[in-house]
């Protein structure tokens, strides 16, 4: 099963919605990289991410975090992500580590009133979305690393 991990590692860079991939302190089970949403206000950045998996994978979901701060309803202030593909209840070992870093994106492109770990976020983004949009676009500009200027992996 190890043998898998290397081999999604490719996958996940030649997939190229994430740069900057590589290993944690030589660990191959915790990959570190950038994330780079598509759509405003977080496309003004990149978010650093770590992707820990477990020794049982693929039997047990990898944990996802984002390192950088993001103001988003979907994850939280330690970085946890609203994720259900990760879900221990509904995790599958045949999902790749590309289809995981693929759903943060969409998640980070598109808040989901129903993948929530911050309440008061989601309520804001619902009742006054222009404010909502302002303090996301200059949270972003505070903390979202700049974005990498090359293309592909």
């Amino acid at each position: 099963m190890a043998a898998r991990i290397p081999k999604e590692m490719e996958e996940v860079r030649r997939w190229g919605g994430a740069r900057d991939l590589r290993p944690l302190e030589g660990d191959v089970r915790r990959w570190g990289g950038l994330v780079l949403p598509n759509n405003p206000p977080y496309n003004a950045g990149a978010f650093r991410f770590e992707l820990t998996f477990s020794p049982q994978h693929p039997l047990l979901p990898p944990t996802l975090t984002l390192r950088t701060s993001i103001y988003h309803p979907g994850v939280d202030l330690k970085g946890r992500v609203c994720q259900p593909l990760t879900a221990p209840h509904h995790w599958l070992p045949t999902t790749r580590a590309t289809q995981v870093l693929q759903d943060l994106l969409l998640l980070l492109d598109t808040p989901d009133p129903q993948r929530v770990l911050r309440p008061d976020l989601a309520q804001e983004l619902q009742e006054q979305p222009e404010v909502f949009w302002r303090r996301a676009e200059e949270h972003t500009r505070r903390h979202a690393e700049p974005r990498p200027d090359t293309p592909g992996p």
